[in-house]
């Protein structure tokens, strides 16, 4: 018997402020989560293959202004917006990324043109947007990525502390998780009819940082990674760190190598091998058996998973029940 199919998607991680977000703020991001959720749920349903299904769950989060990936990106530095994403298929370990991109209004979109196109797996700035333009994808100007909450936030750290690891930023928050210790990105991770797995991250980065900087997401085996043999895996967090202990194909090795189920393989990454380089945040998963953990060691992140045929499940709080 074939497993259920099923999604998961995250939209950053972070420390818990309920005390800051308002119920209809709240609502927002919970409704923004399941409404994606459920499309891609339906998508499921009529036999989309994983990797459409995460794409178009992490371009829906890409429109979403409320999420740090497209619409919303947080500024560099020098306030503009530096933009990554990736995308993997678990059947034959294909991917795509690209890194530093300015004027794609999808970035995931223009990594999934990469990994189809079978050559190269990663492009940077003006080569990844001129390898967009030539296969279509929507360009905006630059602006068109900006909201004055992300700005405010930008120049509160500037005229602060300095930069932080990532949203690091306005004390009046509108957000349910503090964004002056928020980890801005967003993915998905699901298992389709036919078996097969697919991820994908994307992300505007952190608040301030340097620019040309780049962290996990867009990188395969830290930040976004998919095999067909073991696990889907979409991070969000401290990219550095993650960088540095391979998370999302670190979980994949430690089922794969040491024959560990999925939660345990999770958890001992993100809260046993991750902690000590400075990883704070979290991940999604799902296995090729269809099981689904959202494991992270700050005080919040936005999750939410949806198998077919079951209720969409959303949740932003760690005291909140996961699948």
């Amino acid at each position: 018997m074939s497993a259920i199919p099923v999604i998961a998607i995250h939209g950053g991680a972070g420390t818990l402020s309920r005390a800051t977000i308002s119920a209809e703020q709240q609502a927002a991001y919970r409704t923004a989560l399941a409404e994606i959720l459920a499309l891609a749920q339906g998508a499921l349903a009529a036999g989309a293959t994983a990797l459409d299904v995460v794409t178009e769950a992490v371009r829906q989060l890409e429109e979403c202004p409320l999420f740090n990936a497209g619409r919303g990106a947080v500024y560099t530095a020098d306030a503009r917006h530096e933009l990554d994403a990736c995308v993997m298929r678990g059947s034959d370990l294909a991917a795509g990324a690209v890194a530093g991109v300015r004027t794609l209004r999808n970035p995931v979109l223009a990594a999934r043109a990469l990994l189809e196109e079978g050559g190269a797996v990663m492009l940077i700035g003006d080569g990844a947007e001129r390898f967009a333009r030539q296969q279509g994808l929507e360009t905006v100007t630059p602006d068109w990525f900006g909201t004055p909450a992300r700005l405010a936030q930008l120049r509160a750290v500037q005229s602060g502390d300095g930069m932080a690891l990532d949203h690091d930023g306005a004390a009046a928050t509108v957000s349910p998780l503090d964004e002056r210790n928020k980890f801005g990105t967003v993915g998905a991770v699901a298992l389709d009819v036919h078996g097969h797995l697919a991820a994908a991250t994307s992300t505007g980065g952190m608040t301030n940082k340097r620019p040309g900087r780049v962290g996990d997401s867009p990188l395969i085996g830290a930040g976004c990674y998919a095999n067909d043999r073991t696990v889907a895996v979409s991070c969000t967090g401290a990219g550095e760190a993650f960088m540095r202990g391979l998370a999302a194909h670190d979980v994949s090795a430690l089922m794969e190598y040491a024959g560990l189920p999925l939660a345990e393989a999770a958890r001992r990454v993100v809260m046993d091998k991750l902690p000590p380089l400075g990883g704070r945040g979290g991940l999604i998963a799902v296995d090729a058996q269809g099981g689904v953990v959202l494991p992270f060691n700050t005080e919040g992140m936005y999750r939410g998973w949806a198998r077919v045929g079951q209720p969409v499940q959303v949740a932003i709080y760690a005291d909140e029940a996961d699948a």
